[in-house]
C-alpha cells in the first residue's frame, strides 16, 4: 500500500517537474557546449596554458616569496 502510493507520488511530481521545465521557456542556445559557461575562452592551448601557468604559479610561490622577504630582513 505504501509503496504503490509511494510510487504515485514519484510519478506526479516528476511528471510536474518535467512540464514545469519545459514550459518555463528558458533556453539556452549554449547549452551542452563544453567551456562556454566559463569566464575564460578555451580554444586556444597555448594561451590558456600560459594563463593557468601563471594563475597556479603565482599562488604557488607567494608563500616562497614571503619566507624570502622575512629571511633578508
Amino acid at each position: 500500500m505504501i509503496n504503490s502510493v509511494s510510487m504515485f507520488t514519484r510519478q506526479v511530481v516528476r511528471r510536474f517537474t518535467t512540464s514545469a521545465v519545459r514550459r518555463s521557456g528558458h533556453h539556452d542556445p549554449y547549452d551542452g557546449i563544453p567551456g562556454h559557461n566559463m569566464p575564460f575562452s578555451t580554444q586556444n592551448r597555448h594561451k590558456l596554458l600560459a594563463l593557468f601557468m601563471i594563475y597556479l604559479g603565482s599562488g604557488f610561490s607567494i608563500p616562497f616569496l614571503i619566507v624570502r622577504h622575512q629571511l633578508l630582513k
